[in-house]
């Protein structure tokens, strides 16, 4: 079976109208599974995304055991929860990072971060490469959320003379630098993420000020003209969590700083950036 069939757990005949052509949208094969079948059915790494209206699921056991038995096969997860779940709404968060819809207007924004998430070449494309906050680095952002601090001299062509230009390959796969020398050396994206891999470079964190992070996603939501609470429904992340990103008191991680930039409308380098 494909990894770019989606399986819909679902026995509501009003579900799939709303999810198949979700999925279609971002070239993804829906397969209407009945609750019952999940076993029998999902494959290891398979992506689901589960109807908790389902009445297989009017006891929430079941739906986190469903939940449970498709994340331990690699899965990669969504639930679309009606309000009246909202005491395990912090595990639901935790189980599905990002992908639990409130409602059906959530469905696109849920496929298309299904979509990136089954594109295995992601992790060997550049999201960002920047000058570090830290001296004598880069910064590089792969497309997966892992991030890699590299030190200089980058290669052996690298003359240690100051970094003018970084630009990115229109296929993402690698970054040209521009020394001030007049040298050039490219980065590989795949080379970064093998790295990254063994060990060699950065330890996958952002090294950015929390309090200054914070004040920049505040901005750039009002300049959205966004409420918090729409920012939180936008992302499934909870309306106090993001406060206390806005605040300063916590540092996400990369996936959420895209996750918080997408519903903003903003590059996750907008986020980022300092200016």
């Amino acid at each position: 079976m494909s990894s770019a069939n989606v399986l819909l757990i679902t026995d509501r005949p009003g579900f799939e109208p709303v999810w198949a052509p979700a999925c279609a949208q971002f070239a993804l094969e829906a397969i209407v599974t009945q609750p019952g079948a999940l076993a029998s059915t999902m494959q290891r790494g398979q992506a689901v995304v589960f109807d908790a209206r389902s009445e297989r699921y009017g006891d929430e056991d079941e739906l986190l055991s469903a939940i449970g038995f498709a994340r331990a096969l690699g899965g990669h997860v969504a639930v679309q929860r009606p309000e009246a779940m909202e005491e395990v709404d912090d595990l639901l968060e935790e189980l599905c990072p990002g992908l639990v819809a409130r409602g059906e207007a959530d469905a696109n924004r849920i496929c298309q971060l299904i979509s990136r998430q089954l594109d295995t070449n992601r992790a060997y494309r550049f999201e960002f490469v920047t000058l570090s906050p830290r001296p004598g680095e880069i910064l590089a952002i792969l497309g997966d959320g892992h991030a890699a601090l590299i030190s200089r001299p980058i290669t052996e062509e690298d003359d240690g003379s100051a970094i003018t230009t970084i630009a990115i390959a229109n296929d993402a796969r690698s970054a040209l630098l521009s020394f001030e020398s007049g040298h050039e050396i490219s980065l590989d994206a795949a080379e970064v993420a093998r790295r990254l891999r063994e060990g060699d470079t950065g330890n996958g964190r952002i090294p950015v000020d929390g309090a200054q992070l914070g004040r920049r996603i505040r901005e750039l939501r009002l300049e959205a003209g966004l409420t918090q609470a729409e920012l939180a429904r936008r992302t499934g992340i909870h309306r106090p969590n993001i406060a206390r990103v806005e605040a300063g008191r916590h540092t996400p991680s990369l996936e959420t700083i895209a996750r918080l930039a997408t519903a903003i409308g903003v590059p996750t380098t907008r986020v980022l950036n300092k200016g």
